[in-house]
């Protein structure tokens, strides 16, 4: 498991968070025993908002390259990218199977080179590099996931990854969008937005219908569903300016309430 973590941090490389001289400059190191222990419902919730960075930082990126709120934009990005490098380091030390280091190792190879990628300025060339790692990320990251939620054997993981899956779809299909208005992948973006519609709906009709919900779970559901007809309405009105700027909007506040959702299953989880 040691020899795990070390690949994983080997495949980051200068990724993480802080520099060297940063840390050296820090005034206080917490010692490694002193950090909270992460949970599986926890872990599960962390790998899968990865999969929701690998497809909101493409969707920052391309809202820079067609000018849609771009300093907005540029800002989404930086953030984004960031939360992702904190969170590798932080899943790295919750390993509990061979399963999980693996799909570790995996998703910190496939996000060094696509977090280079996300420098690139925009052109149709680095466009089209950036469709397909931000796929290999986004395939690396749900792997990881899975992986968690069978670690944890229950229900309630996966209630958490399907929720938590939610969230990525609501950056996916923004994506799609800006990627056909640019012009890189147009056809294939159409089809993959109309397929990420269908899985978004079904999965929210799972969500609504399981056992395990509390009341305040099926309220917070319900304000997701009221957020789904505004992005999916936005997402149903063209390509124009307006319209790209309300489909980076609306996708913003339904990944806000998800994330209410998918925190409030990983309470249920903890609290079980």
């Amino acid at each position: 498991m040691i020899r795990r973590r070390e690949l994983i941090k080997a495949a980051l490389g200068g990724v993480g968070v802080l520099t060297l001289s940063q840390a050296i400059a820090a005034p206080v190191a917490v010692p490694a025993a002193a950090e909270p222990v992460m949970s599986i419902a926890q872990a599960i919730n962390k790998a899968g908002r990865q999969r929701m960075l690998s497809q909101r930082c493409a969707k920052a990126w391309l809202m820079q390259a067609l000018a849609v709120t771009p300093d907005a934009a540029a800002e989404l990005l930086q953030s984004s990218m960031r939360l992702f490098d904190t969170q590798m380091q932080e899943l790295s030390r919750l390993q509990p199977t061979a399963e999980v280091q693996t799909a570790l190792v995996q998703l910190a190879a496939d996000w060094q080179s696509y977090r280079a990628a996300l420098l690139v300025p925009p052109s149709p060339d680095s466009a089209a590099q950036l469709y397909a790692r931000n796929e290999a990320v986004l395939s690396a990251a749900h792997a990881a996931t899975l992986a968690y939620e069978r670690s944890s054997g229950t229900q309630v993981g996966r209630l958490i990854n399907v929720a938590g899956r939610q969230r990525m779809l609501s950056q996916r299909m923004a994506k799609f969008v800006f990627f056909a208005r640019y012009g890189v992948e147009a056809k294939a973006s159409a089809e993959a937005l109309a397929v990420a519609q269908e899985e978004f709906v079904k999965a929210l009709d799972l969500l609504k219908a399981a056992p395990q919900n509390t009341a305040q779970i099926n309220n917070e559901l319900a304000l997701a569903d009221q957020q789904w007809f505004f992005f999916q309405n936005a997402l149903g009105e063209g390509d124009s300016p307006k319209t790209l700027k309300t489909v980076a909007t609306t996708s913003e506040r339904i990944l806000e309430q998800l994330n209410l959702v998918v925190g409030l299953y990983e309470k249920l989880a903890t609290a079980a």
